[in-house]
């Protein structure tokens, strides 16, 4: 409470446990971190804006519809599933207002067959979804636009609306790299993107309305657009409001960020759901980490220091026999692995590395190293040619592993002695790349064996005190504004309304209306100084005009399309029951708020809502309810 729109999104990307710290502990790279707030975007966004409205594919009309405020989407009735948003399954409510539209359904046929005749969206479920649910049954044109609020981007041209979601969020793929503004030159080199990696539950926006979008401005579409699954618990989505939402930092403390990272891809096939639990993660690290990978680690650099002093000779005894299957699977690994990630199969590129470590466990018990080991002047070359092709065969993997779990697979590096030109991607490709004479490096165990009825019992104890300290914790009291936030929390207070006095300006033909518009203008001016002498109320002031505002253009708006209309004042009454009907709760509503923000000094503008009233009871009303028709 308390705090600008721009402050609390920026607490949830820069604060403490933010967006970027969880990146930061998730080991996630990132050659730019972008934000839709970023200066370069807005004026990107303008730009794009104006160049769809004058080609003629953004056009004004009004939306009536439903309207889910969670994801942000609008919803026809027979799209609803049970009467709720198809997505998150959350209430809808009725939504109404002067909005411009971008025209989806004029590339209809084109994203149809970009869905169904090419691989641009995958996997192939989507493309069902996506065909079934929105193409099939009309594409309908896009709201682009709102008045109702003012966090956003302004449409320059038209001051009373900001840009809608979409066109914003969408178009920072390119704006990023450059495209309409001076402050980036990546464009030509990076787009089209190869991939968009998203949630399942915004394909809709990559795969249908950025593509025409794109189509719209004749640019080229991005390559393919993957839509992941979601990670369930109890086998439903995870979400905040929900409060069944796992806590990585917790987990990253218990079990290591790469142990975290690689239960999750190795686990789940990435274009699906996966249902999460702790004996699942446990359960992973315990027979993937610890007893494959980590064993073979463990025992081969512990047999080389134990046989060899830690560095292996030069003179080899290879057995073609006993060597050949493992030399052949760790020289196709690379291969097989990329086949896999190419086609984002990230589990299937992970179940081959663990083949080719399965094998080379058994190779050990094959070749027997302890029994070699009891004559050494006979069978030493033997022995140091078998722990050559363990090291060669944990190089390979640990490379290919890098992008799961990059601190360890670095470690692993280290302790083998793999130097910097065998430890690239090329390298992996051939067997031998590893000094003959290698030295190794004892370390620590990288994943030590989990303890999982005491582990699960920290866990369950640890999310206890978690939730208990979450509900105990003080709640914040709105604070006042600091005086230097004064002027500027004023401004935005006073051009809320004046969003409403542009409007009515528009409306208002006669002298008496212009006289009631003067009266009003006046009446602001007297909120706007007495907000400015009691700053300390402006957090209350916001959350009025965040109602007020929104509520009563909806109703002036009611009154622009039914007067342009040009019906009769016979044929009114149905609508102008709901017209009163409105304006009374918004006319409590408006005197309960002017009580409780100026308290004993309450200013007499209860006419406010009689300009309103006035304005509505003209004649040129209909029944008729609108549609988001075009307007031009």
């Amino acid at each position: 409470a308390g705090v600008s729109p721009k402050e609390f999104v920026d607490h949830i990307v820069e604060g403490p446990r933010g967006v970027l710290d969880l990146w930061k502990l998730m080991n996630i790279s990132n050659d730019r971190f972008i934000r839709t707030t970023d200066d370069y975007h807005v004026e990107s966004v303008q730009k794009i804006f104006k160049q769809l409205y004058e080609q003629g594919d953004i056009y004004k009309g009004k939306y009536v519809g439903k309207y889910c405020k969670p994801c942000e989407s609008f919803w026809t009735e027979t799209q609803l599933k049970d009467g709720k948003c198809p997505d998150c399954g959350r209430d809808v409510v009725d939504a109404e207002e002067e909005a411009y539209f971008f025209r989806l359904s004029k590339y209809a046929d084109r994203i149809r067959h970009l869905l169904e005749d090419t691989d641009f969206l995958e996997p192939r479920s989507r493309v069902n979804e996506m065909v079934n649910n929105f193409i099939k049954p009309g594409l309908e044109d896009l709201c682009v636009s709102r008045t109702s609020f003012s966090w956003g981007v302004p449409v320059d041209f038209d001051p009373g609306h900001v840009v809608y979601v979409w066109i914003d969020a969408l178009s920072n793929y390119i704006n990023a790299l450059g495209y309409g503004n001076d402050r980036y030159h990546d464009f030509e080199k990076f787009w089209p993107a190869d991939v968009h990696f998203v949630g399942k539950e915004i394909v809709r926006f990559h795969s249908i309305i950025w593509p025409a979008m794109l189509m719209s401005m004749e640019m080229p579409l991005p390559k393919k657009v993957f839509g992941h699954g979601w990670l369930l618990l109890d086998g439903g989505k995870m979400s905040k409001s929900k409060g069944n939402v796992v806590d990585p930092y917790l987990l990253a403390e218990h079990f290591g960020v790469d142990a975290l990272r690689f239960f999750l891809l190795r686990t789940f096939p990435f274009g699906s759901d996966g249902n999460f639990s702790n004996e699942s993660l446990i359960n992973t690290i315990n027979v993937d980490l610890a007893n494959d990978l980590g064993n073979l680690l463990s025992r081969t650099v512990s047999m080389v220091g134990k046989y060899f002093g830690g560095t292996l000779p030069a003179a080899q005894a290879g057995d073609p026999e006993k060597d050949r299957e493992l030399e052949e699977l760790v020289s196709g690994l690379r291969g097989r692995y990329e086949e896999q990630m190419e086609h984002y199969a990230f589990q299937n590129a992970l179940a081959e590395i663990f083949k080719v470590i399965s094998r080379a466990n058994k190779y050990i018990d094959e070749n027997t190293p302890w029994v070699l080991a009891k004559d050494m002047e006979a069978n030493g070359a033997r022995l140091a040619s078998v722990m050559y092709h363990l090291l060669e065969t944990l190089r390979v993997c640990a490379v290919l592993l890098t992008p799961f779990i990059p601190d360890s697979s670095a470690e692993i590096l280290r302790q083998i002695g793999a130097c910097a030109d065998c430890s690239t991607w090329e390298s992996a490709g051939q067997f031998g790349s590893l000094r003959r004479d290698v030295t190794v490096v004892r370390g620590d165990n990288l994943f030590p064996r989990i303890d999982a009825e005491k582990e699960l019992e920290a866990l369950e104890q640890a999310a206890q005190e978690a939730r208990k300290a979450a509900e105990q914790a003080p709640r914040p009291e709105p604070q006042p504004e600091e005086a230097e936030s004064t002027v500027p929390l004023n401004l935005e207070v006073a051009r809320s309304f004046v969003q409403v006095l542009k409007k009515e300006k528009a409306l208002m033909q006669d002298e008496r209306a212009v006289e009631e518009l003067d009266h009003m203008q006046k009446t602001t001016q007297a909120i706007c100084d007495w907000l400015e002498a009691h700053p300390e109320s402006l957090p209350k002031a916001r959350r009025f005009a965040e109602y007020y505002i929104p509520t009563t253009l909806k109703l002036l708006n009611a009154y622009d399309r039914m007067g342009s209309a040009g019906v009769s004042g016979t044929n009114i009454d149905g609508t102008m029951g709901k017209i009163e009907t409105m304006m009374d709760t918004v006319t409590k509503a408006f005197d309960k708020q002017l009580d409780a923000l100026f308290g004993d000094e309450a200013l007499d503008i209860s006419t406010d809502i009689t300009v309103m009233e006035n304005l509505l009871a003209r004649e040129g009303l209909t029944q008729d309810k609108p549609s988001s028709q075009n307007s031009d």
